[in-house]
């Protein structure tokens, strides 16, 4: 299995997600710069965190008009998996390809620090070898994390069983506790906790391997 790391301005955690996927996962891994048109023979992709074109109007409000988002958005549509983590995340819900908006922390500051995920779903390509209730410990660096949409999608995310993980003990204010989220053809997913900085035990946890290791496996059934 071939994973694409997407690469904007402002992107600081495309070489932590590379060196997760091909080190530590033990798969191929590739850049695709953000004017790439295409994002060649990959079958997976990744749209890292960090701070892609500054963040200035809104969080990935900018990412979204990237000739690579295109290529992506004709991945998500063809079934291709996404996972977009933090900024990642907010990129996604620009483009639409994931409902609702990532807005300022409840306390207006930036967070760093370890949080406890509960999974909510193990019925998805990014979980299937989790065990539903399964506590994950990742960390979290954001300042715009909190999770916000209008109640009847919330409720829809909810019913769907759209809703991958929930903070035990949420850090920024985000509705029901969410912390990350698939679309409705359950190929795509934003997640606000790091995952590649959580891939071997000197990191202080490996349990994020399990959202790649579960890619692989959901991709190898395929």
């Amino acid at each position: 299995m071939r994973f694409g790391v997407v690469v904007f301005p402002g992107s600081n955690c495309d070489h932590d997600a590379w060196y997760a996927i091909s080190r530590n996962l033990g798969c191929p891994a590739e850049f695709i710069w953000h004017q790439s048109q295409s994002l060649g023979n990959v079958d997976a992709v990744i749209l890292p965190g960090g701070f892609s074109y500054g963040d200035y109007l809104r969080c990935g409000a900018i990412a979204k008009f990237s000739p690579v988002m295109a290529a992506v958005r004709r991945f998500a549509a063809d079934g291709g998996l996404v996972l977009g983590i933090c900024n990642g995340f907010q990129i996604l819900a620009e483009s639409g390809l994931l409902p609702g908006a990532l807005i300022r922390n409840r306390g207006l500051k930036f967070i760093c620090r370890q949080v406890e995920l509960e999974t909510v779903t193990a019925n998805s390509p990014f979980t299937c070898l989790a065990s539903k209730g399964q506590t994950l410990r990742m960390p979290i660096a954001h300042g715009e994390g909190c999770y916000y949409a209008d109640e009847r999608t919330l409720d829809e995310l909810e019913a769907e069983d759209r809703v991958v993980f929930r903070y035990r003990d949420n850090p920024n204010g985000s509705l029901r506790d969410i912390a990350g989220i698939l679309n409705r053809e359950r190929n795509v997913m934003g997640l606000m906790p790091h995952p590649e900085r959580a891939t071997e035990p000197l990191m202080g946890s490996s349990d994020g391997l399990l959202v790649f290791r579960s890619m692989a496996a959901a991709f190898a059934v395929r």
